[in-house]
């Protein structure tokens, strides 16, 4: 698993995070308070359908598959999709996300293969 990080110069956002190969290992996108503008999962090397989880927690206190997440987003199998928050969702803690085959708080299998998470946050 890969992440990287961009510095945005446009108010769209003012940062870019892509993780290649999220799964069911708690990544950190951003450490600190944050708003979410968009986020894209890339789903298209799986059949079946991949759940991006998004918490309002740092990655090393959050659990997969016991933590509430404060976003559930599907991403159908094949698929790549993209989620715009033109308001924003503010995370008051961390952005930490996950990927897995379950929707909910309890699903903890990682997609059978990569899937590629791009989020836009300020």
């Amino acid at each position: 698993m890969a992440v990287s990080k961009t510095i945005l110069p446009d108010r769209l956002g003012d940062n870019f995070t892509k993780v290649t190969g999220a799964n069911n290992t708690a990544v950190a996108v951003a450490t600190s308070s944050s708003v979410i503008y968009a986020i894209e999962v890339d789903n298209t090397a799986n059949s079946a359908n991949s759940f991006l989880k998004a918490y309002n927690l740092a990655s090393g206190s959050t659990t997969v598959g016991s933590d509430h997440p404060s976003i559930v987003l599907k991403a159908p199998g094949t698929k790549k999709v993209t989620y715009h928050f033109d308001q924003g969702i503010t995370l008051g803690t961390a952005i930490t996300i996950a990927c897995v085959t379950t929707a909910g708080t309890a699903g903890t299998t990682s997609p059978g293969s990569s899937v590629t998470v791009k989020v836009v946050y300020t």
